[in-house]
């Protein structure tokens, strides 16, 4: 990436005024919330094979093509229920466009990252969604919103993780990352290293936030997977996690995350997927909203969730996000919060 790029949008944002989300708990006033139509599972192409199904076999991956209309149509019929609830919460609420995609505009969390003084469009690894951010753009003033780019280059990717959990999909020659393997805490940010982020990635979001923030890697935890599945940030000092990823948060955690009091999550009801089409893992409990500190979005069948969360005064709204396994994403990433109210 061009130094002289990551250089400007740090001016840009410095002279700016925007006031975005600083951490993932206080009182949210403002939200992305995704749509289902035109979600599709794109052509399989070396990033596809490297990023998304490096641990699938041949006959495991997904047809290409638009998903099932009944995917589509439950989906979105879960997301209105979304939108109602925090509309009745006080929240404002913005869609993408319903528009054609790369890969889909369901998931804002991926594609977009939003903290502080600067809102970008991450350098996506999949070469099929690199321009999906623009069915977002209009959530945003003119300016606003600045474009992180990266290079699809062959030797982005390494073809030796296919069939080796042990090796990341990515190399470190172009920086790329899902927004979503990024968690927020104020002045400090828990990066995921994985097959959806590298550490050039990394890099580039320390040199965005040199002046205010810093930036701390969580390596060798979750090949597969956003950080969204494997941590939940529910207030400060109190975290969640997948406990089959974590099971010890003192010695797997980077400090200062180490030292917050944790919650290890119960064992998830698994919702299932539709035959043939399986994007996200079962622990969708850990992918919440977080409305205030006192109070999450949960899937609606995790009720021993509900109850480990309740210990710790946390109160859950149960709803329903039935494909969150088929489509790849629970009420955390299909959401992206904007503004939250910072006391």
């Amino acid at each position: 990436m061009n130094p002289e790029l990551i250089d400007q949008i740090v001016k840009d944002a410095e002279l700016g005024n925007n006031s975005y989300s600083q951490n993932e708990w206080d009182p949210l006033r403002k939200v992305i919330v995704g749509v289902a139509d035109y979600a599709c599972v794109p052509k399989l192409d070396r990033s596809m094979r490297c990023v998304n199904y490096p641990g699938n076999t041949e006959n495991e991956i997904p047809p290409s093509g638009q998903y099932p209309e009944q995917v589509i149509e439950e989906a979105n019929q879960d997301l209105e229920k979304l939108v109602a609830l925090l509309q009745r919460s006080g929240i404002e609420v913005v869609r993408p466009q319903k528009a054609k995609a790369g890969y889909n505009n369901l998931c804002p969390r991926d594609i977009l990252f939003a903290y502080k003084k600067q809102a970008f469009a991450s350098p996506v690894p999949l070469l099929a969604r690199k321009d999906d951010w623009g069915n977002f753009a209009g959530a945003f003033k003119s300016g606003e919103l600045k474009i992180l780019p990266t290079s699809y280059e062959s030797e982005l990717y390494d073809t030796n993780a296919i069939g080796n959990p042990d090796l990341l999909g990515l190399t470190e020659k172009y920086p790329a990352f899902d927004a979503s393997n990024i968690l927020k805490a104020d002045n400090q940010l828990l990066y995921l290293v994985s097959n959806t982020g590298n550490r050039a990635g990394a890099d580039v979001l320390r040199k965005l936030y040199k002046r205010s923030s810093k930036v701390f890697l969580l390596e060798d935890v979750n090949s597969y997977r956003h950080i969204n599945k494997t941590i939940a940030f529910l207030r400060d000092g109190l975290l969640m996690v997948n406990p089959f990823k974590i099971s010890d948060h003192r010695a797997q955690l980077p400090a200062p995350f180490n030292t917050w009091d944790c919650i290890y999550a119960p064992e998830p009801v698994d919702i299932g997927h539709f035959p043939g089409y399986c994007h996200g893992s079962a622990w969708i409990n850990l992918n919440v909203l977080s409305l205030d500190p006192q109070t999450v979005v949960l899937e609606q069948n995790q009720r021993e969730t509900q109850a480990a969360l309740k210990k710790h005064g946390i109160k859950s709204i149960m709803m329903p996000m039935r494909h969150s396994r088929t489509l790849g994403g629970s009420f955390h990433s299909v959401t992206l919060d904007l503004k939250r109210k910072h006391d």
